[in-house]
């Protein structure tokens, strides 16, 4: 069995019992295109996103080659499915009409490529679902997080690489740790590497070692970070980001456990696990050919995604609990801070939330703001730029602004008639409804 810690406790946490819950579901069914009678059920046991495309990794796999790599992904949502196309090469399609987002009901039929799905209502279906609050240092209590655990539990147990995706500051690296310590690994070293911290000339130098006087400066011999985490597990981070020419070499590390050094000549074998974790969107950069697919398939062997927190926000009292807890708050948090909280966008994820938890434990809670909005005077992406945000929370401030403009702007030109303006935005008519209310115009 797994041994499951968090991030004070040396104990071993016994597997709590799964829970039985019910969920609404729906099939996806092929029903013409080379797959016809195809179908996969999304359900409440399903994975938070369920994709589609032709990649070896897609849980709704298909042979239609005109359908993407990675084309679209289905998720649960209230009140039906919801479809969101990932900049397919080809589009996904609703009664016709291209979309990029939208809510899907009984009966509704999606064109891919030169396949047609049907959406087809399963009705409330019971599954069960994960007890536990966490996994080792990853917290949460949403059904999103319960769903994972019991694979986080069984990827533990083996020693497959793993890729984990999701966005900056969802807790890649903390999973990855979680899923170390709670593996037969647990007594070996935990070994870090960040493709986008390393210049691409030391990268070879900084995972395989180098030789004295191997280079100017190489002054004596180092082991590389592969011989570092020998029994253990090496972390590479942001993945995606890693120099192409470095490709090849990491392919053969993983692929025959035994590295090289710069300036050596002999090859050293290693016992270590790689955990990967990436922002990326790894089958679009296969696709276009900035990743090598044969170093994606040795890699790629179980892939987790991380939700963000705005698509968990079940769990945002939870981890703020948590935060405050670790942090040294007295007592509980503040009920109207928890409130205040739970309506904030954290487009910095849950990075964003422990600071913000940080900053109201040591300047008082009135000192967390949300992010201030646009001023409306001079250019909104020049406003938003000039809060030196992190990317991601940047570029989510300039889409939400943008959703803003664009949704007056094509009301304003079809006389407020949202099934008309949804059909001119290629967006599905709920979806762009959902949008309306967002955005609060009329």
């Amino acid at each position: 069995m797994p041994r499951m810690q968090d991030d004070t406790s040396t104990g071993i946490t016994t597997r709590t019992p799964p829970v039985r819950t019910t969920t609404s579901s729906y099939s996806v069914v092929v029903v013409t295109g080379p797959d016809v009678g195809t179908s996969f059920l999304v359900d409440g046991s399903s994975p938070a996103r369920v994709y589609l495309g032709h990649g070896p990794t897609c849980e709704l796999k298909v042979s239609d080659r005109r359908i993407s790599r990675r084309h679209a992904a289905f998720a649960l949502a209230e009140g039906g499915l919801r479809v969101t196309d990932l900049d397919s090469t080809n589009g996904t399609f609703v009664a016709g009409v291209r979309v990029f987002d939208a809510l899907l009901t009984d009966g509704e039929i999606v064109t891919a490529g030169e396949s047609t799905f049907r959406i087809d209502a399963a009705g409330a279906r019971e599954v069960s679902l994960s007890a536990a609050e966490s996994f080792g240092r990853v917290v949460g209590a949403s059904a999103e997080m319960r769903r994972l655990y019991p694979l986080l539990e069984t990827l533990a147990a083996s020693d497959v690489p793993v890729v984990i995706e999701g966005e900056t500051g969802t807790g890649k690296e903390a999973l990855a740790e979680a899923i170390h310590e709670a593996s037969p690994r647990a007594a070996g070293p935990f070994v870090v590497f960040d493709c986008t911290a390393v210049a691409p000339t030391l990268v070879e130098s900084e995972l395989f070692g180098h030789e004295r006087g191997a280079f100017t400066g190489a002054m004596a011999s180092r082991k590389g970070l592969f011989e570092q985490a020998d029994g253990g597990t090496l972390f590479i981070d942001e993945l995606g980001d890693l120099d192409p020419t470095m490709q090849p070499k990491l392919l053969r590390a993983v692929e025959r456990m035994e590295v090289r050094r710069v300036g050596g000549d002999k090859w050293i074998k290693v016992n270590t696990r790689i955990i990967a974790a990436t922002r990326r969107d790894l089958d679009r950069e296969v696709q276009d050919g900035r990743f090598r697919d044969d170093l994606f398939f040795r890699l790629a062997v179980a892939r987790i995604e991380l939700p963000p927190l705005r698509a968990r926000r079940g769990d945002i009292a939870h981890l703020t609990r948590h935060f405050w807890k670790r942090l040294g708050g007295l007592g509980e948090p503040p009920y109207e801070l928890l409130r205040r909280f739970e309506r904030m966008p954290w487009y910095g994820n849950i990075r964003e939330l422990a600071n913000a938890v940080s900053r109201c434990i040591a300047l008082g809670e009135q000192n967390v703001q949300a992010e201030p909005a646009p001023t409306g005077h001079g250019d909104a992406m020049e406003e938003v730029l000039a809060l030196d945000l992190p990317y991601p929370r940047a570029r989510d401030r300039i889409l939400a602004e943008f959703e803003n403009r664009y949704v007056k702007r094509v009301l304003t030109l079809h006389n407020g008639n949202v099934t008309r303006a949804a059909e001119a935005s290629g967006i599905g008519r709920r979806y762009f409804t959902t949008l309306v209310s967002r955005t609060g115009k009329p």
